[in-house]
Formats: structure tokens, sequence, C-alpha cells
């Protein structure tokens, strides 16, 4: 049933991020269309303060519970329901609405995604670890449920629009672009001595040290294979990379007539954001808008295996079919604060990936406490070979 845009009932889990930042600013540049019903954040208090003094949501819900008192004055005098601590998150997940905005960062993301999931809502998802860590649960759980889950990641929306589910049996592949960040033409040799000052500059979206990190290793490449085969139920074998280092085009479906369809636009997650917000209509965005003549060209190459090999390794997780996305995730979040700390080099973060899927033993998690125990079990095994071996 396609819903009418006006006021559309939207919650944001972890509102204060980036994620939950940008679906603010389009809110309130849209405020005949939505209503906001409830707004969560970890930790920064004052942020959330501010967005609820903007949107008026229902209920604001912060997760660290010692901010509760401060949370509960700079809301004094509003008619906003306050509560804290991650059982609260969980309920603000299942707050009746049209939409959940699910931008928690982290495993921390999972049990308010699924809450959400499990209602039947709508899903905007922005949080990697449903899909990278606990795929199968979060897809069987919207299959029950009825759920829709609408990718907020630039590449898979790309995809999500330009992907015709009446024809999917006429697809040949999906195409996902990589940027490469700043490191796109080093050679092998000379990654060595990168330092975390060059890995933080990416040089077309402005992002966090760790996701800028990842952009440079491909890890976030790689995760991204891992959403695609979910969130469009693919085998690893049909979904393709391609460095593109202008990131204009987002991602590509090839189809069996030799058609391929793209998503272009100017690298800006209000994009993608508005268009899941809107879905399956569109709304308005304040995004500077793209010009293909003062472009010029746009290139295109393979990415290097020898430079890249993130990419195979979890490929091979992929077709093992176990929980080693999960390790995968764990000891690279762990590894790249560790390079960001100068205590490994840029090199070592895979080795770091690597040596840790040997040590683990990851079976297919069945619930999502056994996902968590396994992503815990990862990163102390990553950080005690950090500490014996570099």
């Amino acid at each position: 049933m396609a819903h009418s845009m006006s006021n559309q009932e939207i919650s944001i889990l972890g509102s204060s991020g980036s994620i939950g930042r940008s679906t603010i600013d389009l809110l309130e540049r849209n405020p005949e269309k939505f209503q906001v019903k409830a707004l969560t954040a970890h930790s920064n208090v004052q942020q959330l303060i501010k967005q609820c003094l903007s949107v008026q949501p229902k209920l604001a819900v912060i997760g660290d519970t010692k901010l509760y008192q401060e949370l509960k004055e700079g809301l004094s005098g509003t008619q906003i329901e306050i509560a804290a601590g991650e059982e609260a998150i969980i309920h603000a997940a299942q707050y009746p609405c049209d939409m959940v905005v699910a931008a928690i960062v982290g495993t921390a993301g999972l049990k308010p995604t699924l809450a959400a999931i499990n209602c039947g809502r709508t899903i905007g998802l922005a949080n990697k670890e449903s899909l990278v860590a606990a795929g199968n649960l979060m897809i069987d759980a919207a299959k029950k449920t009825n759920a829709k889950l609408l990718p907020v990641d630039s590449e898979h929306n790309a995809l999500f629009q330009v992907f015709e589910t009446k024809n999917r049996d006429f697809i040949e592949k999906l195409i996902l672009t990589a940027s490469g960040g700043p490191f796109l033409h080093f050679k092998k040799e000379e990654m060595i001595d990168i330092t975390p000052e060059q890995a933080i500059k990416h040089p077309n979206w402005s992002m966090g040290a760790k996701i800028s990190v990842d952009s440079a290793t491909m890890v976030n490449k790689a995760l991204e294979i891992v959403e695609a085969c979910y969130l469009f139920s693919m085998p690893e074998s049909q979904i393709d990379v391609v460095m593109h280092p202008e990131s204009i085009i987002h991602s590509l479906v090839a189809y069996k007539d030799g058609s391929v369809l793209a998503q272009l636009g100017m690298p800006d997650m209000r994009v993608p954001i508005a268009n899941v917000l809107a879905w399956p209509e569109r709304i308005e965005t304040p995004v500077a808008r793209l010009s293909l003549s003062q472009i010029g060209k746009l290139t295109f190459f393979e990415p290097n295996p020898d430079q890249w090999p993130i990419l195979s390794i979890i490929r091979e997780a992929l077709r093992n079919n176990k929980g080693e996305t999960i390790v995968i995730n764990a000891a690279n979040e762990i590894a790249v604060q560790a390079f960001l700390e100068k205590k490994i080099n840029f090199l070592d973060i895979i080795t770091v990936i690597q040596e840790t899927l040997i040590c683990v033993n990851s079976e297919l998690p069945e619930t999502i406490d056994h996902v968590i125990a396994l992503d815990q079990q990862a990163r102390i095994m990553a950080k005690k070979l950090i500490e014996e071996k570099f």
C-alpha cells in the first residue's frame, strides 16, 4: 500500500550521528510532510535536546542513563516524553510510526533495528552491522512481518533506485562503485608508510575517521558486498566492484538484454536519505545539482586484488556462509582504532583481520545474542593479536 506523503510519522534511532543529523535536516525542510515520533541518541545529549526542540518528537531517549537528568532539564516545559537506557531505545524502536530510520552505529544498533523489523515497520536502514553481522536474522524477521528494508547507504540506495524487482530474473549483476579513497593509485609497497592523517582525508565525502580509513582499505566496499547480497538476495558472484574515483555514479544494475542502469548524483548523503524518506514518492532537497558538462569525464577501472585483498577475503567468507563476516567487521574496528592510535601500520589492518579469522571459530549465529558474543570474541582476539605481534 503506497502511503501518501502528507504527515509521514518518522522515528530516528541514532539521531545525533551524521546520518541522523542529515535526516533531521531534511525533516526540518519539509515540516508539512513529516511528523517525528521518537529520537534516540547514545550520549550526545546536547545535540538530542537541540533536535527535540526543533522537531518536537513525542519521545526522546538517551542511551547513557547518567545523562537522563540533563535531558529532562533540557526539555522541561515541553510535552516530550523522556526515557534513558538500552531498553528505552528498544521501546523507541517499537513506537508506532510509518518509518524507523536505523542509524545507530555498530552492534548497539542490532537489537533496536530487529525490534523495529519485528513490528513490521518500514526501515530506513543505515546501520551496516544489521546485515553484515546479522543479515540472515534480519531478512528472516522481515519476511515474517512484511517489514520493508530501504537502504540509506549511497551505493545500496543507488541499486534500489535502478533495481527492477519485477525483472529480477533478468538481472545479470549488481555493480558497486568504489572511490578508492586517497590511496587509489598507490602501489602496495607505498602503502606501508601511510599515516592516520593521510588516511582520514577522503577526496570526495566528508566522513568520520573510521569510515575514511575503511574507504582507504576498501573494507567498507567489502562489507557493502555483504549488505547487497542480503538486501537484494543475490549471490556474491553476481556482485561486482568497479573503481570510480569521482563518486558520481553510485551503483549500477546490468540486465540480460544488455541494458545497464545507473544512479548518478553529487556525493551528498541527503540524496539517498531523501529517497528513502519519501519512497515511493520524492521530495526536494537543497543538494548541489549534478552538472555532467562541468565534471567533463568519469573514469572507471578494475580494483587491483593485490592492493585490495579484503575483497577476495570477504567473498570467501560469504561462500563459507558462517559467521565470518561478523569476525571481519569486529577485527577491522579494533585494527582501525589501533592504526589511528599509531600502534600498527596501514597494511597491518588487513593482517589483523586475516589472523583473527584463523583464530576465532565462527559458526553461523542463531540469535542476536550469539552475534554479539561472536563480535566480542573477535574483538578480544584482535586486541590480543595486536598486543602480541606489533
